[in-house]
């Protein structure tokens, strides 16, 4: 069985700053890329942040110079720093990761509610 635990969600000031993480556990031979999503209600899922085993990343316009995603390939755990919040951040922000097992299959982090309120 494999898993993804999402952490660091949660309520922060516009301009502030937040690290969420998301750790793959169990049986994985390797992993590919890894990413963040947002969802808001009613909306489809969207890329927010990639990044490729090798390390190239990705970055929706919308976050771009504000978002940092990074990876631990020792502990299969993606990271995403966001610094200068903003309110239309708010979101449900999603890890995706690609992991080789007894096959290739993407799996989804259970989600972690961001809000960027005063």
């Amino acid at each position: 069985q494999r898993q993804l635990v999402e952490s660091g969600g949660g309520l922060v000031q516009p301009g502030g700053s937040l690290r969420l993480s998301c750790a793959a556990s169990g049986s994985i031979f390797g992993i590919s890329a890894m990413g963040w999503y947002r969802q808001a209600p009613g909306k489809q899922r969207e890329m927010v942040a990639t990044i490729t085993s090798p390390g190239n990343t990705d970055y929706a316009p919308s976050v771009k110079g504000r978002f940092t995603i990074s990876r631990d390939n020792a502990k299969n755990t993606v990271y995403r720093q966001v610094n200068g919040l903003k309110p239309e951040d708010t979101d449900v922000y999603y890890c995706n990761v690609i992991i080789t097992a007894t096959a290739i299959r993407a799996y989804w982090g259970q989600g972690t509610q961001v809000t960027v309120s005063s």
